[in-house]
């Protein structure tokens, strides 16, 4: 099974948790940011480089885990690998307005039960029905 970290954005509008979600680039579905281990980064480390690039933005990620959840994740090839995201907390400290992959994704910002609704993983659901704002 494949690894990949990612992290589920989040900040705090009006008193109430908010939730950063991006397009998956190839079906449009609505996803956090996440991809594959990077070299010399440490999975922290990598969760927040794709959230910057995916979503274009920038905070701080909270370790341990908020929790993984699994997909199978489609290659350009056809094949279908199995896949499990380790997912970390990122409490937003700047939204930028351009970004690596800003022509390729949307991003909108969703209360969690919104968020989880908008995912199609169901483990997915799960964790960002419970997301609730980190310690500072």
């Amino acid at each position: 099974m494949a690894v990949q970290f990612g992290v589920v954005p989040v900040r705090i509008a009006e008193g109430e948790v908010r939730i950063l979600l991006v397009t998956s680039r190839d079906t449009r579905r609505w996803v956090v940011p996440r991809g594959n281990p990077i070299p010399n980064l440490s999975p922290e480390q990598t969760a927040a480089q794709e959230a910057f690039e995916e979503a274009g933005v920038r905070g701080s990620v909270r370790s341990p885990p908020l929790g993984s959840y699994r997909y199978d994740k489609r290659k350009r090839s056809g094949v279908v690998v199995p896949t499990e995201v380790r997912l970390f907390t990122m409490m937003v400290e700047e939204e930028l307005d351009s970004w690596p992959e800003r022509n390729q994704r949307e991003r909108r910002w969703f209360a969690p039960d919104e968020a989880a609704d908008a995912v199609h993983e169901a483990d997915l659901k799960l964790l960002l029905r419970g997301v609730e704002a980190p310690l500072c």
